[in-house]
């Protein structure tokens, strides 16, 4: 496909740090990202989307995720075992990511985060701290299924998967929010790092895009993991409701013909 347009690369860049940010507080920065993708590279193929969506998010959770090991230190007896199967996961989605229509997960998604969304919001004191609801080979398995399970859809499309790690480890596990978000990340950095380990050798990755919103992505993730580690809990709670009632309007409307 031709390169694109001056204009459509300072566009594709702004997303491409509005995605780093919010991807890097709750999570769900595809969501921003490949809607841009999609309009900015209308003659892209979708595994070239997908590949250089991918190309550009792990600038971002690479930053994030260096950030909040530092100030937050994960367990690695949890975060490891999560990476791992995050990654495995993300390979064996990302081969099917190229057969697989956005249509078939939108309607799913749109009710996981329908539920996930009021589940937070009637209960305030989700997340507020960690309180972690099991304990040694219950809890490295739990967070080990939780990573197979998200890193396979990461790998197949992807929008919203750091959200999903975020409740997941929040609403199963027990761990605040701000912890979460941490764990969240490194498994996130795992499964775009699997699934370009995919699209890199079919040749999918359109690199110069990818690398423009890589940057700006990366300076999103490194703005938004800092925010998020100096405002705290409560703040990513806020920001997460946000963002995911977000997510369920754009998901909506897109399902009614509204945009």
């Amino acid at each position: 496909m031709p390169d694109p347009s001056t204009t459509t690369l300072v566009l594709l860049a702004l997303a491409g740090l509005a995605a780093g940010f919010v991807d890097a507080v709750v999570g769900g920065g595809g969501l921003v990202q490949l809607p841009a993708l999609l309009v900015g590279l209308p003659g892209a193929s979708p595994v070239q989307v997908l590949a250089t969506n991918k190309l550009s998010s792990i600038c971002g959770t690479t930053v994030s995720s260096a950030t909040y090991y530092r100030r937050i230190r994960p367990d690695p007896r949890t975060f490891g075992p999560l990476m791992a199967c995050s990654f495995a996961g993300s390979v064996g989605g990302a081969f099917l990511g190229s057969h697989l229509s956005e249509t078939v997960f939108d309607p799913v998604v749109l009710v996981v985060l329908v539920v996930v969304g009021g589940y937070v919001l009637l209960r305030p004191e989700l997340g507020a701290t960690t309180a972690l609801r099991y304990a040694g080979r219950r809890h490295v398995a739990t967070a080990m299924v939780t990573g197979l399970g998200i890193g396979l859809y990461d790998g197949a499309l992807g929008p919203g998967t750091g959200s999903f790690f975020v409740i997941t480890l929040v609403g199963l596990l027990g761990y605040s929010f701000l912890e979460a978000s941490a764990k969240a990340r490194l498994a996130n950095w795992a499964t775009n790092l699997a699934a370009l380990c995919v699209f890199v050798p079919q040749g999918a990755v359109l690199w110069k895009v990818g690398f423009v919103m890589g940057a700006c992505n990366l300076l999103g993730g490194y703005l938004g993991a800092r925010t998020a580690v100096t405002r705290g809990t409560r703040f990513v709670r806020i920001f997460f409701i946000l963002v995911v009632a977000g997510f369920v309007v754009r998901i909506g409307g897109d399902l009614l013909g509204l945009w």
